[in-house]
């Protein structure tokens, strides 16, 4: 098991009608690794929406003639995404629409609230009804009820944030403003750009920015609600300042794409740093260093450069199998790492090898690396991991849900390095992660336990998946 990804968020808007499904579709492209699982683009042409959403990748789910349906318009919003709340299902797919008696409405949303569980039986108790399973549908239920009454969008997003816990970097379309808030402890990441052509972009990460040729401008500050509409830009930080910044600092170890920048650091510098600081707390006298595609080689590098041991490409990646590659079944013995991982034998047989990777969950995936290594000619395998070892359930997004599918809560960093079959294993230290950003101001509690937020109480962000399925739940 390995870490799941988050969702990205993409919405863009023209001074004049454009081509705009194909601009959302490339940068929901760059966005790709932030969540494979299902996707979807609403374009805005004067006020009327036209939508597609479907389960699979960019590529699968948008062909040129369906983009060409949805290509017109001076506004869109789209989304690419990985479920932490909400199970596989093409009703979970965003963005959400929604038609109300102020208008319409689609929403995008990254993270996971804290306190969804309480905010829905709270909207169901008074009459609700949901069609999804996915926490968005509570954030668009609440800005939706807020809109009833507040003389304008922004005004009813600025209320609802006043109800919400937890992670949410979200755009939000109206038939005239496209908007987009970052939650008080800004957990996720949000950016904006512009075009040449004066569209404005705003996107997850800034990698997006760049392949849809918009200039990055900054990052959205935490709390802050960013409104554009024809007349331009207006910020509203009300929320801003309300609590301590705790951006996830996974985004920086693993979710992020090395050439996009967060909050001003670089994700690239960030990971190499990582590496340097592994190889000072955890050396090890080696022949070669080589990393895990593709998280682990910015910090192999910067091992490398810091211990003077030579990088090598010593592992490969099958380029075709995305990430939503079919598992095999039970009863076919075939091993999904050897499909899509497979060593260079001529770079590691007969050496001591450090590999580095961004994180062990259960630890099969580790050994059956190492195994693989192994069956190379590797003589030694010192691993080391980019990250401290996960100990604690994540409630911002991050597909960590229990402390049970963590072999680090039960078991002793020994026992994890014979049970994965390596040599040495050295975890970054909890203390160095500061290092990677040159601040505090971030969020750790999957590994440490201080959470920025109550903890929810109610069994769990799957909860509501539990309710379907039951015996005869469909």
């Amino acid at each position: 098991m390995s870490i799941r990804e988050e969702c990205g968020v993409f919405g863009i808007l023209t001074p004049e009608p454009a081509d705009i499904g194909s601009i959302c579709y490339y940068g929901l492209y760059a966005l790709q690794h932030r969540g494979q699982e299902s996707c979807g683009i609403v374009v805005n042409d004067d006020g009327v929406f036209s939508s597609r959403k479907d389960l699979g990748l960019v590529s699968d789910v948008f062909s040129p003639d369906q983009l060409s349906q949805l290509s017109k318009g001076s506004m869109a919003v789209g989304h690419v995404r990985y479920g932490t709340t909400g199970s596989s299902l093409r009703s979970n797919c965003q963005p959400i629409e929604v038609n109300h008696q102020k208008g319409r409405m689609a929403l995008a949303h990254n993270g996971n609230l804290s306190n969804n569980s309480r905010l829905r039986d709270q909207l169901e108790l008074s009459g609700a009804i949901f069609h999804t399973t996915s926490d968005t549908e509570t954030i668009a239920y609440i800005i939706t009820k807020e809109r009833l009454k507040a003389p304008s969008i922004e005004d009813a997003l600025s209320a609802a944030m006043n109800r919400l816990e937890g992670a949410y970097s979200l755009v939000l379309m109206s038939p005239q403003k496209l908007i987009c808030a970052r939650d008080p402890f800004g957990f996720r990441p949000l950016c904006y750009g512009k075009r040449a052509d004066g569209a404005y972009v705003i996107a997850s990460e800034s990698c997006a920015l760049k392949a849809v040729g918009a200039d990055f401008i900054r990052d959205v500050e935490p709390g802050e609600i960013l409104i554009f509409s024809k007349n331009g830009l207006v910020s509203r930080k009300e929320h801003c300042g309300r609590e301590e910044k705790r951006t996830c600092i996974f985004e920086y170890i693993y979710f992020a794409r090395p050439d996009s920048i967060i909050d001003g650091v670089p994700v690239h510098k960030a990971r190499l740093c990582a590496g340097a600081l592994l190889a000072q707390t955890h050396p090890a006298e080696a022949d070669v260093v080589i990393g895990v595609p593709d998280s682990g080689l910015d910090a192999a590098l910067g091992f490398s450069r810091e211990s003077g041991i030579p990088y090598g490409i010593g592992l490969i990646k099958n380029k075709y199998i995305g990430r939503t590659f079919i598992s095999p079944g039970q009863g076919e013995r075939l091993d999904q790492v050897r499909i899509k991982l497979s060593a260079i034998e001529d770079c590691v047989k007969g050496k001591r090898v450090v590999l580095i990777d961004d994180s062990i969950v259960r630890g099969t995936t580790s050994g059956r690396i190492v195994k693989l290594l192994r069956e190379a000619g590797a003589r030694e395998i010192h691993m080391r991991i980019s990250a401290p070892p996960f100990l604690h359930p994540c409630y911002y997004g991050t597909d960590i849900d229990s402390r049970d599918h963590l072999i680090a809560c039960s078991h002793t960093v020994e026992e994890i390095r014979d049970i994965i079959g390596a040599d040495t294993l050295g975890y970054l230290p909890t203390p160095e992660l500061s290092k990677l950003i040159r601040s505090e101001d971030f969020c750790c509690a999957c590994f440490n336990g201080a959470y920025p937020t109550a903890i929810p109480q109610d069994g769990g962000k799957n909860r509501f998946e539990q309710k379907l399925s039951q015996p005869h739940g469909k």
